[in-house]
Formats: structure tokens, C-alpha cells, sequence
């Protein structure tokens, strides 16, 4: 199939309930796969399905009108994809930027341009709700999901930040881009 066949089949929506099993999964094995030899593997080994199900359920029974979750889902109705985006927050404060919070394919399913229909949703949904950048964090090494941020118009700002995993620092860098008016 090819990328704009597949990306044309897809449908991006609001995240329900019922959809917290099918994202966790998303989320748990998006880390398995693309974070492989980037952070420890017994962390990664460790990810269970149910308890992110069960976090994915609280953070929406929250309500927070400040977050947006959304899923992608293909021709038959499965959900493929899952991004989250809402205001940038430095440290409790809410700032004027936006910031993708997290963006997973399902492994099986990346390269057939389900991340770039969820992250061209958020960039759309972040310009109409005013704000003027969306900035995002990945992990320094991850080669792949750097390319494809720069493919989609953002550029390194500079910023970086150490992220602990099981006792190991993995470094993130920023990534920024401005929004249309």
C-alpha cells in the first residue's frame, strides 16, 4: 500500500475510553521497538500494557481541557496511531507554546504515513487554538524520529535535557516550529 494511499484511509479523531487498551499497546510497543538499545532493556521488558491502559483512563478521566488526545485509525476501524499535544509546560506553568506531549505508531504500521497525519492534526489543532510554536522532546540518539521531526519543519533548538531510565541518563533534545497564523 502505498503512503498516501494508506494516509488517505485514515481517520483522525478525539481519543475515547474505549480506545485506552488499543493506545497503550500502541504506546508499550512503540517504546519496545524504537527505543531498543537506546534505553535499558530490562525497562523496557518491564512496560505492562494494562497498567498504561489504566493511566491513559485516569489522565482522561481528568478532563484536562489543556490536552488533546488523538488516534488514528485506518479503513477498518483499527486504531493505529496515538498523539497527545497541549501547552507547553515548564516545570507547573503553562506557556504560550505548544508541545507534543507523545506521538506512537503502531510498529507494524509505521512508514505508512499514520505519523504524519497525527502530527499534521496537532500542528493544525495547536495553530487554531493560537499558539505560536509547538516544540517536542526526543531522545538524542533516536536517529529515526529526529528525521522525521526535520522532515516536518522542525529544527533542534539547542535545548536538552537528561531523562533517567532505571538508573541510566539518556539525554533529549528539543525540537521546535513555528506555527502558521
Amino acid at each position: 500500500m502505498s503512503e498516501s494511499t494508506s494516509t488517505s484511509k485514515l481517520r483522525i479523531r478525539e481519543m475515547t475510553f474505549a480506545d485506552c487498551d488499543r493506545v497503550a499497546e500502541i504506546r508499550i510497543r512503540g517504546w519496545q521497538s524504537a527505543y531498543r538499545g537506546l534505553i535499558p532493556q530490562s525497562y523496557l521488558d518491564g512496560l505492562s500494557v494494562a497498567e498504561d491502559a489504566e493511566r491513559r483512563r485516569g489522565h482522561l478521566a481528568q478532563a484536562d481541557d489543556n490536552v488533546v488526545n488523538l488516534v488514528a485509525e485506518d479503513s477498518g476501524g483499527e486504531v493505529v496511531g496515538w498523539a497527545c499535544h497541549g501547552s507547553y509546560r515548564d516545570g507547573e506553568l503553562l506557556m504560550s507554546n505548544a508541545e507534543l506531549y507523545a506521538l506512537y505508531v503502531h510498529p507494524d504500521r509505521v512508514g505508512h504515513g499514520v505519523g504524519q497525519a497525527l502530527l499534521a492534526e496537532s500542528v493544525a489543532r495547536c495553530a487554531a487554538a493560537g499558539h505560536g510554536r509547538l516544540l517536542l522532546w526526543v531522545l538524542k540518539e533516536n536517529g529515526r524520529a529526529r528525521r522525521f521531526y526535520e522532515r516536518a519543519g522542525f529544527e533542534a533548538d539547542g535545548a536538552e535535557e537528561p531523562f533517567e531510565v532505571d538508573g541510566v541518563t539518556v539525554p533529549e533534545v528539543r525540537y521546535a516550529r513555528a506555527l502558521p497564523r
